[in-house]
């Protein structure tokens, strides 16, 4: 195929505007996984667990999450004991599939990268190259 008849790189292709930063934490991924795997809401220490998070890491990825509208938390008593629970808002659940739709992107992309053949050196590179 000549070099007219290829398709011209798309800008931006792999830029993945859809990973979310305040989604693409670590913590905070695993505590969305978490609640969208338990719609009903986790109590505080059973997230605790799940996530392995201290209770301050816990508390303030919880915070943050709750700011961007994500999870929403109430607190109450049982058996005259504190409880918090940590519920995933449907706004959050619309935005984290929309995130997991853009991390399947990625992972596309990069399995049918690895597909391909040694990368030939660029067009105007001249032989015996290297980098420094």
């Amino acid at each position: 195929m000549s070099d007219s008849n290829k398709k011209p790189q798309e800008s931006g292709r792999y830029a993945y505007d859809g990973l979310d930063r305040i989604m693409h934490e670590k913590a905070r991924l695993g505590i969305l996984t978490s609640l969208s795997c338990h719609r009903e809401g986790l109590l505080f220490n059973q997230l605790k667990d799940l996530c392995s998070l201290s209770d301050g890491n816990l508390s303030r990825h919880i915070q943050a999450l709750e700011e961007a509208g994500l999870v929403e938390v109430w607190k109450g008593f049982h058996r005259k004991r504190p409880q918090t629970l940590c519920r995933i808002t449907p706004a959050g659940l619309e935005r984290f599939q929309e995130y997991l739709k853009e991390l399947e992107q990625v992972i596309q992309d990069a399995a049918a990268d690895a597909k391909k053949e040694s990368p030939k050196p660029a067009k105007g590179v001249s032989d015996g190259w290297a980098p420094a």
